[in-house]
């Protein structure tokens, strides 16, 4: 079983690790993330093994500063624009890999561009200390819930890994937002942790929302983030057999009877809400209920990458190979 050290005791035990080709699981201001050695074919390899990930859905590669950034990428002026104003932060850059910078090909599933973000906090020094990028995706099973603390990285993977560093909840809660420069524009991959607004305010433009074909960036794929339970959107009544994830205080018709009930936000806070959203999915899912009914959430704002992360929990799930 994995071993959880908090912050304060866990870098050396982490770092030795990374550099012997293992594997970790960390804290970002996202979510956790399962961190590798992103030059280190092995180290990956393990990332994707834990998690039963597909090899062709690529990783986020986690960096230090800009430095290192600019030895693995190239930057447009958008992207560098945004990186400036967001690094270190839940933003994530799609960029054109520059050549002979050491990725490992397996962190981008075969593409000629890379995921880039620059963590905060233990992640960032994690990085620093090693002095080489880490791919790191969220440290949960493939397909499952994101998970925000470290137990709930020990109850999933704990069999699978040997450390898990604990940081407390994380402060964000949800993934980072993705986004990729096309030419003078750039477009929404994947909403997440920082706003579509906030980027928009930033580089003074709208953003062009998703409709690339194929998979261009982690989280893409459509049945993701998924419990055990089948989910129910924007519910209006809730049946006996149903838990229920609200929001607000205005509740569907039923709810009192519901198998199980938490609110993401009795304030309606999207920001709570997301920091919320995948502990108390969780939570829901354990309590034994067929079917998650979640009341209606907004679109503004954070709202958008709620609704993204519930959308694919409650896609069609096709048993015949592994999502991510």
């Amino acid at each position: 079983m994995a071993e959880i050290l908090a912050v304060g005791e866990a870098m050396e035990p982490a770092l030795a690790l990374l550099e012997g080709g293992d594997i970790v699981a960390i804290p970002t201001e996202t979510v956790y993330g399962l961190a590798g050695d992103a030059t280190n074919g092995i180290g990956v390899a393990r990332i994707f093994e834990a998690k039963g990930r597909p090899r062709f859905n690529p990783l986020i590669a986690h960096v230090a500063d800009m430095a290192m950034a600019e030895r693995i990428a190239i930057f447009d002026p958008l992207s560098r624009k945004l990186a400036l104003a967001f690094w270190p932060g839940p933003l994530t850059l799609v960029l054109p890999q520059r050549p002979g910078n050491g990725i490992h090909p397996l962190v981008t599933a075969g593409l000629d561009t890379i995921a880039l973000r620059m963590p905060r906090g233990f992640g960032g020094d994690l990085i620093a200390r090693l002095g080489r990028p880490l791919a790191a995706p969220s440290a949960n099973s493939s397909g499952k819930i994101s998970a925000t603390t470290a137990q709930a990285v020990a109850a999933d993977l704990g069999a699978r890994i040997k450390l898990v560093v604990d940081g407390g909840a994380t402060p964000v809660g949800l993934e980072s937002t993705i986004v990729k420069a096309e030419g003078e524009r750039l477009r929404l991959l994947r909403p997440g942790g920082i706003a579509a607004g906030e980027i928009e305010a930033a580089i003074g433009m709208d953003l062009l929302r998703r409709g690339a074909a194929g998979v261009e960036a982690p989280g893409m794929l459509a049945s993701h983030y998924a419990p055990g339970a089948a989910v129910r959107l924007n519910a209006g009544t809730v049946g006996e057999d149903e838990a229920l994830l609200a929001f607000g205080n205005h509740r569907a018709e039923g709810w009192q009877h519901a198998a199980a009930f938490l609110n993401l936000s009795t304030t309606g806070d999207l920001r709570e809400a997301a920091s919320n959203l995948f502990a108390y999915m969780q939570d829901l899912d354990r309590s034994g209920a067929c079917t998650i009914a979640v009341e209606k959430i907004p679109f503004d704002g954070l709202g958008e990458a709620i609704n993204d992360r519930l959308s694919r929990a409650a896609a069609p799930r096709d048993n015949t190979e592994p999502t991510t």
